[in-house]
């Protein structure tokens, strides 16, 4: 007889459909319905999950941090400097950039139009707050002077690269500007590699 297959969680599939359509079409634009629907839940399980929809963008976009976070932690495994790290960054996430599937900064599109106190402005705020701290784990390990500056203009580099692609749609010239001016920050701060 063979094994069978825990079907997944309501919970599993509510956030399943909301990470599929949030990210494609956003998440002021998908109703409620549609992501009960898509799940192939009760309405009922939906508030007993989560309570509400801001609490379920913000369990989306807490999901989309997770991955985010996986993806380049894992990936920053491969170089082997702070600097080649930070640099990395932008390597990592320009990989996703170029992804037919890309559709801009998850947490810029869901904050877009938050009211304040939204679920989905904390989710953006973590997120903002780990990328900040990654830069300037790695600024302060390349021997910055000052690494929570440094950090806070690569940061900028970063978001201006994620809009650009997104807004541009020329991938290719867009991250390899962000990373040259990624660079410059670097030599910048650190002097010349």
């Amino acid at each position: 007889m063979p094994a069978q297959t825990a079907r997944p969680s309501a919970r599993e599939r509510l956030l399943a459909a909301a990470d599929e359509l949030f990210y494609r079409e956003g998440v002021h634009v998908v109703g409620i319905d549609r992501v009960i629907e898509h799940a192939g839940v009760a309405k009922a399980s939906l508030y007993n999950t989560f309570g509400s929809k801001d609490e379920l963008i913000r369990a989306y976009l807490e999901g989309r941090h997770k991955a985010i976070e996986k993806r380049v932690t894992d990936g920053l495994a491969a170089y082997p400097t702070p600097r080649e790290k930070i640099l990395g960054v932008f390597d990592i996430q320009g990989a996703r950039f170029q992804s037919p599937e890309y559709r801009g900064c998850p947490f810029i599109s869901a904050t877009a139009e938050a009211e304040p106190g939204a679920g989905s402005l904390a989710a953006a705020d973590a997120y903002r707050a780990w990328v900040r701290g990654l830069f300037a784990d790695l600024a302060r390990q390349a021997g910055a002077a000052d690494p929570e500056a440094l950090a806070q203009q690569l940061q900028i580099a970063y978001d201006g690269v994620a809009v650009k692609v997104r807004l541009d749609r020329d991938p290719a010239a867009d991250l390899a500007a962000g990373r040259a001016l990624a660079a410059m920050l670097l030599d910048a701060a650190l002097g010349p590699a």
